[in-house]
């Protein structure tokens, strides 16, 4: 019996860390206007980070993920996911 109840409590667990893991991963939508590869940084007209609670603007995001840089080119429409990494603001994944 106890096994079965660890059993479930660990698939609740990992039910609730999904969850959080989707609500983290929102995608907003944006324009780049600027890509600084050697800084690793890039600048982006976006809608509204609401998991930032930020409105829409232009700002410069970090860039930690060379693989990412690349997928970002100048006057290109993305989706991107925006966190802060250390106290800076991260896009942490493009699609």
């Amino acid at each position: 019996m106890k096994s079965a109840m660890m059993k479930i409590g660990l698939a609740a667990l990992l039910s609730a860390t999904a969850a959080f893991g989707a609500f983290a991963e929102e995608f907003t939508k944006g324009v780049v206007n600027k890509v600084d590869a050697k800084a690793q940084k890039v600048t982006i007209k976006h809608e509204e980070l609401k998991n930032l609670d930020m409105p829409a603007m232009t700002m410069v995001f970090r860039v930690e993920d060379p693989a990412l840089l690349e997928k970002l080119k100048e006057g290109s429409s993305i989706e991107f996911v925006a966190e802060r990494v250390n106290g800076k603001l991260t896009v942490t994944d493009v699609k």
